[in-house]
Parts: structure tokens; sequence; C-alpha cells
């Protein structure tokens, strides 16, 4: 996977994960940690490894121990956290000198078998023999990264041997190198009378990375800032460069490169270090000896005046015929990001600069109403060695490149005058404590992403980590001398020579001359061709083919047994209590580390139709517009001061049951530190009932923004685009589920965006406030504190102070209950809407299942429509992408059903068996599959895919392969691994007794959801195939998102938008 040029820009994000999203967590107790700090001293030999570096980091309460291996210099840094989901991963500094993807191919390449693993693509297939909760790899700008996750010791094992040898020791076969990379191959591989065209699943993964123009302007601010080195080449990959690549110069970029002495080392967790030492030392270090890797990558030469470029891009195809394309973005280059205070400092200024109303450049910029948004890239990057910061524009007029120009040197000359306000630092620096705290399932992941470009260039990833050290120097930088922040301003921005000047604007003919390009590229090749040549590439295509279709013993790959798997779930505890008179509140106690999370949902069962597609916007500006007393940046300014965050998001929740009923309605999820409990809750009665949708324009500012991020987003979700689309008419959900996150979502947006008068739109959000804010609607869920040793006063649940539940509730009613919300249902327009709502529905009370610590206080209000009927439709978006997104959905059977534990494995059972082969391998695509939904709706896909019907014609081939049955228990017992692994995927605090919330879930049912996947056989699974798959069985709905299609545009059962 490519990954240059996108970053989680900032250390908050890269250590939470998400900002204001509350799926993320990690585990609050030291004892590995303190086990590592009492085990391991400096110069202690271990395996072959010495130790340099024991230390604490208590504000992320692990331990770090550094080591070096004796033989090859490898570097390996452990951080011993009391974390069952333990990760590894190993990293080499691979910086390319041309754009012709060895990295990139590499990266595929190696995983596609080994000496000690010689089977055709040991990484997929251990997908399905493993318990594993991440398994990727990562090709970034100047290193490649190989991480995987597991919660089981023998897993991890496993997984450690798989990695090991596939980097190490991979076979590099040239047909694996002509799969992954690129190749020459007739359109037919079987019929040589068919043209030759250029196939790859990197070749396509990049022709579908390049067709987002963010990536594009992204690409180019890196290449033309940082022209001396690999910076000003593209690691993935040009789709135009990537054919000059050969099987010879990738094996040698392997040899150079993939050396433990160019190799760093990361675990984390609480298995024990020595045997990750001894496997890493047995099964790969002890084979090499030590060498001196030339992969350094030297400083950039600071450039002695500014400079200025304008590149192309596609136009987007959303907003044709619109003038305001155009993106201009001012960047300046930054000191090394191996000095991490000085990272670190620059890191909180770039955020004091663009984050949110109250920063300088969103008040210059983005309030300006030239452009729609900021620049791609925008803030500061440390991904490449010498760090940068962007900022700018996207949405602007050509004319107006050189009035944004003026804008960023004028706003850098206010700072250095005036400088930042005292409470948008202290918010900052309460957002870093925050997220300190905040716990994330993925935290291991997280941190060998954030330290792995300071660590790949010799800086000290431990001095990365120690977050409170830094704050504290901050503070006193800005103690000792109050301009520090001005100081840096003008060092680094207005007497900064090495700054560029980019504008990127859309070119009507750009993908006809990409097209052209590739064409003569091709020609170029072919020409060069020899009789012999082309026979060769004839034979070679068919021995491929001939590979990829042969069955594959696996059994040389280490594997877990169905018999490894739990037998049960760990039953959460969960209170239900009435607050505020009749809103139904979820306790759970979980040990979050002094941070209290909220969640609130709302039902939209009374909002007339014609409201419903306004109901994502209404939830994104909700929070944005002010509320009270207080105006957008006040509010801003409060949020980043007292929460993590404040969210609202429109949900369409599938009954267990029935495949027709639904409950539709918005959740609003919040979280806090213990002391500030009060003031959020103070916030969301402020918004809940004195909202305020009178500030036009800041509205207007915060449309635009939406619908540029709808549309840059299409590119990189182009399957979900399609799968949403393909299941729009299989259940009477799904047109909601277009309506609030599809393609018609996207295309809305982007037409109120360009509305000249906005107040229309404006005047909905107060009659949606009026139904969706009541408290007949809502029901609460909140998860107390469980303190322990290190994180609190005392062991137990605290039941004082600010989150005893008299005073909870207390809060609670003035959020969700008052005279306000009463009065906004009197009167008769009211009453008429909420009888207009309820003619074509009808409402259904499901109470929560009882069990033990729950009560039924909490109901879920289901929507069944009587007269709907499942209907068959195929749509084709035309998108002027050189791929495709394909998906086909079937209408089978909810949750509840017994058939849906088997076709919940035989959805992975098609994935690995068969579509991957087909789609992935033979096809070209960089990825496909098959998913089944909670609500029971069966999809097949792919993702940037050069093809499209042909794509639909192996979804069809795939069904007939699963109703023959031509599958053995073992695939079964893999299918069954693979699907365990999600459902036993680690759970936050923050997101126990979510299931029982949202869904009415409780651990009972899934419990017997688990009992039935464990049963499934055989016959269970050719019998679904049978019963929904097939022709005729089930209702299918397809949807195909890319270029034009003469077989499509030629077939009238094809809706073309």
């Amino acid at each position: 996977m490519w990954r240059s040029g996108w970053r989680t820009s900032g250390v908050l994000r890269r250590l939470s994960g998400r900002s204001a999203s509350l799926g993320a967590w990690r585990w609050a107790s030291t004892t590995a940690c303190e086990r590592a700090l009492l085990r391991y001293r400096v110069g202690e030999k271990i395996h072959g490894f010495t130790v340099s570096q024991v230390t604490s980091v208590p504000e992320l309460t692990l331990t770090a121990v550094k080591l070096s291996h004796d033989g090859t210099g490898a570097q390996h840094l452990h951080l011993a956290r009391e974390d069952r989901n333990n990760l590894f991963s190993v990293q080499f500094r691979t910086a390319p000198a041309d754009s012709s993807g060895a990295p990139h191919v590499l990266e595929h390449t190696v995983l596609c078998g080994s000496q000690r693993y010689p089977c055709r693509d040991p990484f997929f297939k251990m997908l399905n023999r493993s318990l594993s909760t991440f398994m990727n790899a990562f090709t970034a700008s100047d290193y490649t990264l190989y991480p995987f996750s597991t919660q089981n010791p023998k897993d991890f094992q496993n997984l450690l041997s798989v990695y090991l040898d596939a980097a190490f020791f991979p076979c590099l076969r040239e047909l694996d190198f002509c799969q992954e990379g690129w190749r020459l191959e007739h359109e037919d591989p079987s019929d040589p009378q068919t043209p030759l065209v250029f196939k790859g699943v990197v070749f396509n993964e990049m022709k579908g990375a390049f067709t987002d123009n963010e990536r594009i302007f992204s690409q180019h601010v890196q290449s033309r800032l940082l022209p001396d080195h690999t910076y000003s080449v593209v690691s993935g990959g040009d789709p135009l460069c990537i054919p000059d690549l050969t099987w010879e110069q990738l094996r040698q970029f392997h040899a150079t490169h993939y050396h433990p002495s160019n190799a760093r080392f990361f675990t984390y967790g609480n298995f024990p270090l020595e045997q990750h030492l001894k496997q890493i030392h047995e099964e790969a270090l002890s084979k090499f000896q030590r060498i001196k890797p030339r992969t350094a990558v030297p400083a950039q030469k600071p450039w002695d005046k500014p400079r200025e470029f304008q590149v192309t891009c596609a136009p987007d195809s959303l907003a044709a015929g619109s003038s305001e394309q155009t993106t201009i973005s001012v960047s300046f280059l930054l000191p090394d990001i191996t000095d991490t205070f000085e990272a670190f400092t620059l890191n909180l200024l770039s955020s004091l600069l663009i984050s949110g109303p109250n920063s300088p450049f969103y008040k210059a910029l983005i309030e300006s109403g030239l452009g729609t948004d900021f620049s791609p890239d925008v803030g500061y990057n440390g991904c490449t060695r010498d760090a940068y910061f962007s900022v700018g524009l996207q949405g602007i007029a050509e004319k107006d490149i050189q009035t944004v120009r003026d804008l960023v040197d004028r706003t850098l000359d206010d700072i250095i005058e005036k400088g930042f306000e005292d409470d948008r630092i202290e918010a900052l620096l309460h957002k870093i404590e925050i997220q300190m705290k905040h716990q994330s399932v993925s935290f291991g992941l997280a941190l060998t992403s954030y330290i792995a470009s300071c660590w790949n260039h010799d800086g000290d990833p431990v001095e990365l980590l120690k977050l409170g050290s830094q704050v504290a120097r901050f503070r006193k930088c800005l103690e000792e001398n109050p301009k520090f922040l001005q100081e840096k301003v003008k060092q680094y921005f207005k007497n900064n020579q090495h700054k560029l000047t980019l504008s990127m604007k859309p070119d009507d003919k750009y993908s006809e001359k990409q097209m052209q390009l590739e064409t003569e590229k091709l020609k170029q090749k072919v020409n060069s061709l020899s009789p012999e040549d082309k026979q060769q590439i004839y034979e070679k295509g068919l021995e491929l083919q001939a590979q990829q279709s042969q069955p594959q013993d696996a059994s040389c790959l280490p594997a877990l047994k169905v018999s490894d798997i739990e037998p049960r779930i760990p039953f959460t505890e969960v209170e239900v209590a009435l607050a505020a008179g009749d809103t139904p509140v979820q306790y759970c106690t979980q040990p979050t580390n002094g941070v209290i999370y909220f969640r609130a949902f709302s039902s939209l069962n009374t909002l007339p139709e014609e409201l419903r597609p306004y109901v994502p916007l209404f939830c994104n500006v909700l929070t944005k517009l002010g509320c009270g007393g207080l105006d957008y940046r006040e509010l801003a300014q409060q949020v980043d001061l007292k929460t993590g965050g404040l969210a609202a998001a429109p949900h369409v929740l599938p009954d267990d049951s029935h495949l027709d009923t639904y409950e539709q309605g918005v959740l609003f999820s919040s979280f806090c530190l213990d002391r500030n409990l009060p003031d959020m809750m103070h916030l969301w009665s402020e918004i809940f009932n004195n909202p305020c949708f009178e500030e036009e324009e800041h509205f207007r500012v915060l449309v635009k923004m939406t619908a540029q991020e709808l549309s840059n987003g299409v590119p990189d979700a182009g399957h979900l685009y399609a799968s949403i689309r393909a299941g729009r008419m299989l259940a009477p959900a799904g047109d909601l589920q277009e309506t609030f996150g599809g393609m018609d979502q996207v295309r809305l947006m982007k037409s109120v965006a360009e509305m000249t008068d906005i107040k229309p739109i404006l005047r909905k959000l107060p009659r949606i406030k009026k139904h969706l804010l009541n408290c007949d609607n809502f029901r609460c869920l909140r998860w107390r504190i469980r303190w322990t040793a290190s994180s609190g006063p005392s062991a137990g649940v605290r039941r004082s102070g600010s989150l005893c539940p008299r005073t909870w509730w207390s809060h609670l009613s003035l959020a969700v209950k008052s005279p306000d919300w009463r009065a906004t249902w009197a009167g008769d327009a009211a009453a008429s809407e909420l009888e207009a709502s309820r003619r074509c529905t009808l409402t259904l009370i499901k109470p929560a299942p009882k069990g033990p610590g729950r009560h039924s206080l909490v109901t879920r209000k289901l929507v069944m429509d009587p007269t709907f009927k499942p209907c068959p439709m195929k749509t084709h978006f035309l998108f002027p992408f050189p791929v495709n997104y394909v998906a086909e959905c079937i209408r089978t059977a909810p949750y509840a059903a017994p058939a849906h534990a088997s076709l919940k494995i035989l959805a992975r059972l098609m994935t690995a068996k068969f579509l991957h082969t087909e789609i992935r391998e033979k096809g070209g695509a960089y990825g496909g599959g098959a998913r089944l939904s909670y609500g029971g709706i069966f999809t097949l896909y792919s993702y940037r895919d050069p093809h499209s019907t042909e794509t639909l014609q192996s979804f069809l081939k795939a069904i007939d392969w699963a109703k023959s049955g031509r599958f053995t228990q073992q695939d079964i017992n893999e299918a069954k691994l693979s699907v365990f692994a999600a459902v036993d995927a680690p759970v936050a605090p923050s997101d126990k007794g979510l299931d029982c919330f949202l869904y009415g879930l409780s651990d009972e049912v899934k419990q017997a959801h688990r009992e039935q996947l464990f049963a499934i056989r055989h016959e269970d699974l050719v019998d679904v195939s049978n019963r929904y798959l097939g022709a005729g069985r089930s209702t299918h709905g397809v949807a195909v998102l890319g270029p034009d299609n003469a077989s499509i545009a030629k077939d009238p059962s094809w809706v073309i938008r």
C-alpha cells in the first residue's frame, strides 16, 4: 500500500488515531511496563542483542527498551505496555532514485512467497490462518514498513516467522513481479491476436491513486519543494514510469535495502521481549553480517530565493462548468525532523495557525470566500527528513491566485505583530493531555507510525514519545520569552527564502493527455519487441495464467486451529436508569483512564421526508455554528478547552430480526476529562436547546468545506459508494443510506455549495432541530470511570464529585429536557409536519433485551414500510477515472437468522478462495472480495479495477463456485479463523456496551451467533449459496463508478448517471 504524501498531521492525531471519534482505546495498567523497568539493564545481552537504553514514559504508561543487534547493527525498540493487542513491525529505509516504483513493487512482491514459505501469496493466506487484528505493509516516501498485530501469543510467533522470512528471504520470482508490478500481456492472455496492454496490480493501484487531485497536488508540493534527492520522485511509482522497472532492478533494490543493517525492528504490548528477540535472531539476523548501508537521505540544500510552479489536473466531474477549480499553496522548508523539540514546537505552531475557526489562516483564507477549503496537505508535514509547512486554498478562481498569496503574507505579518491568545495555546495543550489519556484499539500501530519517519533518519524515537517533557519545555519557553512563537513564525516563514508557491488548475484534456502518454509508452514498448520477444510474452502470459489458476498447497504455512478460538465472549455489565424524568440512560463502568465518554441517540422518525437529505449537513454544522451566548468562534474555543470534541452523525441501524425494519436517528458523541464533565454537558445543553442558525456567512463556509471534502473523497472510497448504491433498492434502509452517505448526498452537497442564495437551506435547520432535538426521542449512553492504581486515587467505581449519578442526571436534564424543547412542539405547524411524516411508515417499539445487569428501559423506535418491495437496479456513475469501482449487492438474511452466520463464513471463503485470485491476481485490480452487512446485504466488490463488466462476470462465477461446494473443510476452518479475527477484535472501553445501546444487541444474542459460527458445516454453506445467491433467488443490485463503457451504454437495463 502506497501512502506517500498522506500523513495524519500533528502529534495529536498521530497518537490518537482519530480526533473526535470515539472508537479508540488503550489499556491503562502498568504491569508489563513495570516488569520491563525492573527487568532490563543497560549493557545486558539478550539473544544476540545488547540493551542500550531503558526509559519509563509515564505519560503513555509504557517502558521503552532500546537494543541493537551485535552481529548486524539492526536496531530494535520495544515498548512494554499492558496491552493484549501486541504489535510487530520492521521498517527499511528505501529511498528510490526514480519514479519506477521499485520500493512499492518490492513491498508487494516480497509477500508473494519466501524460502521457508514458498507457496504463492503467503501474506493473503495468513489472513485466513490467524487471528490477527491487523496485517498490512506500507510504502512511504523514504521507508517501507511491515506491521502486524494480534492478541494471541502463538499467532504472534506464526506471523513473525512469516514476516521475517518474507522480508529477508523472499523468492522474488519473475512471474510474481509481473503480476504485482507490471507486465506486457495480451488483452486475452490465451489469444495472441488480441492487442498487448499494460497489466499489474501496482500499475493499476497507482493509476487509481492519481485520479485523486489532492494526491496529485500533494505529490507535486513534495517533489518541487524537496527537489535534490529522493523526494523529487514518486516512491509508489508513476504509472508512466513503472514499465521502466525491470525484474533484475527489483532484485538489486532488495539486496541493497532489505538488510538487517538497514532495518529497524519494533515490538509493542505485554508479550515477553525475550521470545521476540530469540526468534528474530535465530530465524533472520544470525544469517547476516554487518554492512554499512548507503541509504541515508541527505538534507535538502536551502534556496537563496523563492520559487513558483504551476501544474494541471483533471476537472472536478462533480462541478462541471465551474470556473473555480484552481488550487494554490505556499510552502516553507522547515528543520530536520530529528530535532524532536523543534519538530514538536512547529507541530503545535502549525495547529495554532490553521486549526479551527479561531486560527489566523482560517480567518484569512477560509472566511475570505475565495475558495472552498484549505489546499491539500495543509499544515506541518514531518514525513520527510526536512519537514515543511503548507497553507493555501482549493476551489478558487485562477484570477485570485495572487490575492491568496498576498493574504498568506499579510497573515504572517499580523501573527508576528500580535501573536496568539493564551486561551488558544491552553486549548491546544489540553488537547494533548486528553489525547494521551484517550484510549486507542490500535495504539501500537499508532506508535510505530508516529516514530517511523524520525527513526528512519536516525532520530531518537524515545525522545519523540516523551510528550510530557516536551509540553513542560514548551511552557517554559513561553514563560521565558512571551514572543517565542512569534519569533518562530518570523524565522521559519517570514524570513525563509526556501518558499514554494504551487498552483494547480484544471485542464479539460488532462485525462485524455494522460491516456495518450500511456498509449505512446505502450507503443514504444511494443515497437521495440522482436518476434521472439512477442512469443515469449505470449508464453509468459499463459504461464502466469496457469500459475494463478493452479490450486496452491499452503500446508507449509503455520496456522492456528478453530479450537484456539475462545468459545465464549466476555460479558459486559451495563445498567439502565431513567434520567431527567423519562430519558433512558445506559451506564457502563470501564477503565477509561480518567476520561468520560458520552453518547446520545435521537430518533428521526417524525422528520418529514423532504428534510431527510439535509440531516448530514445539519449534523456537520450543529456544533460549529454557535449556541446560546456563544458565537461560533467562542464555541470552538470552549470545545477545545473542555472536551476532546463534540460530534453528531446520522445513523441507519438495521434490525437484527427483520430485513425490512430499521431505526433512523442521529448519534451525538463526546468525551472529556473527569474534571470537565459539567462543562461538557453544559455545552451540549446549549447546543441542544439554543443552537444558532443565523450565521449565514459561516454556514456558507461550512457548506463549501463539506462539499469539497465529499467530492475529494470519492476516488479513495469509490467501492463504498458503489456498494451503497447497489444496495439502495434491496431493503427500506438502503434508500436512506444512499440519502445520508451515498453519491446522492455528494451531488446534493455540491449543488448546495454552488447556490447563490443559501438562505432556503439554512431555514431547514430549525425545522430539523424541532423534530430531532426532542427529549421524547432520546436515549443516552455513558461510561463511568474505573480507576486503576496508576490512573486514579483508588480502586473501584468513583461515585463522588462530578461523577455521582445524581449530579450526572442533573447535567443530563439540562441537555435533554427543557421548556424550550417542549415549546418547539407547540403550534399547528409542528403537528401537521408530524402527521405528514407518519403517512408512509409504521413505527414499532422494541425493548432492548433483558439479561444479567440489564433492564428493558431502553427501547428502539423501529421503522417499517409495509408497502416496500425490493427491486433490482443497475447504476453506472460516470467518472473520468482510468479504473473502476464495482459492487453487486444481494438481499439475504438478517443478523439473528441462522443463515446469517453461514453467509458471513461464505463471504470470507469466497474472498480468499476465489475472488482474490480472479479479481486481483488475474484481473489486476488493487482489491476485491465479498462481505456481509449486519442488515443482511451480501456485497461483492472490487477496488481500483481495470475491468467492470468482466468483474461482474467474475462475481457470477464466484456464486457458481460457492453453489458447487468446491471447497474443503480446511478452507472452511480458515474462513472461520478470519471471521473470528474480526468478531473478536479489541473493543475500546468507550465502545463497550455500544452494540446493546445502538442495536439492542445483547451479549446473549452475540454468544448465540458465535455458537452458530462455530457450528457451520460444508452443507450449510452450499445451502445458503443456492438459497440466497443464485439467479432468481434473491434480489440483486449493481453499481459501477468509472469511465465510459460501451457495453453498459448499449444496455437499457442500466441507469447512467
